[in-house]
């Protein structure tokens, strides 16, 4: 399916590693140019050579900056005043128990996972509204609708996000501007695979994640984690003219983790 992204700019924030680093892969496939974003220049270099050594063609740029921090926000717009597509993908999540949780470790997070959509948003999307053209994407989470109480304060963050995501798209009413939210259920990252061994070590990792699926995962109808390109790709639909109708959504990718029909 040709996605229509030829010439368009695409920004995805923390996108050296995990879900982040395949969406950057699916949208150059599709012939985006695509902004790789990353705390380092180390980071942000080894990420696009490991993204050219599949996608010989791919069209990257780089970016450092933290984007965790107001620093690291006017750095990105200062380096890219103009894109077309904003994905929102810089993200932290911790365990900590909720009575022991500190004002710190929340205030954290809501910069990582909240604050700085909020900036980057507040600026790009006032950029599109103006060309009548663009796509703004929060990842957010299954946890967002399913909260986790090991994980109160990020699946607070996620459902904040969702919320967020909802209120600009009615700024992008009459317009070619969208913006939604996509929630991911569990997916073998390096970080999910590095934890599922760490609570079956005894086990090889195939028996480790199905057992961890089997125990702390029974909704999900797949029965697996999901791969993180799947959720890339989807990714990349959304961001295509060819997903124009959809505006204003939260749109779960989680394998029917969510028992829910909403």
């Amino acid at each position: 399916m040709n996605l229509q992204l030829t010439n368009k700019l695409a920004l995805v924030t923390a996108s050296t590693g995990g879900i982040g680093l395949e969406i950057v892969k699916s949208l150059a496939l599709e012939g985006a140019t695509v902004i790789v974003n990353g705390r380092s220049s180390m980071s942000v270099n080894n990420a696009i050579s490991k993204i050219l050594e599949e996608v010989p063609h791919a069209r990257l740029k780089s970016l450092v900056s933290d984007n965790a921090t107001l620093e690291g926000n006017e750095i990105t717009i200062k380096e890219y005043p103009r894109i077309d597509i904003l994905i929102n993908n810089l993200g932290v999540y911790e365990s900590v128990e909720f009575l022991k949780s500190t004002d710190e470790q929340w205030q954290r997070i809501m910069d990582v996972n909240i604050m700085s959509g909020v900036r980057l948003s507040r600026f790009y999307l006032n950029d599109m509204l103006k060309v009548n053209t663009g796509r703004i994407i929060f990842m957010s989470s299954e946890s967002a609708v399913n909260p986790a109480p090991e994980m109160a304060h990020y699946s607070a963050t996620k459902t904040m996000q969702m919320s967020l995501s909802r209120s600009l798209s009615e700024l992008t009413k009459g317009t070619n501007v969208t913006v939604n939210s996509i929630l991911p259920g569990s997916t073998k990252t390096d970080g999910v695979k590095e934890f599922v061994q760490n609570i079956f070590p005894d086990l090889e990792y195939e028996a480790a994640e199905k057992k961890f699926m089997n125990e702390n995962r029974s909704t999900s109808l797949i029965g697996r984690l999901i791969e993180p390109k799947e959720i890339a790709d989807f990714t990349a639909f959304l961001s295509s003219p060819l997903s124009s109708a959809i505006n204003g959504s939260s749109l779960r990718v989680d394998g029917g983790i969510v028992r829910s029909v909403f």
